[in-house]
């Protein structure tokens, strides 16, 4: 999932290089949303591991 933030957030940049303004601002968004995603996930795996354990 981290894999495709990084992806869409490198596309955004190239995007935003050349000039195409409507693509930069949706590969943003998804990249976004994408590592929000990640974040929260990551976070919960974390939390149910010292659950587990504890």
């Amino acid at each position: 999932m981290l894999h495709y933030a990084v992806v869409f957030l490198v596309i955004a940049l190239i995007a935003a290089l050349l000039g195409f303004g409507g693509i930069a601002a949706g590969a943003a968004g998804i990249a976004k949303i994408l590592f929000i995603l990640f974040l929260v996930m990551a976070v919960a795996a974390f939390l149910m591991g010292l659950l587990r354990k504890g």
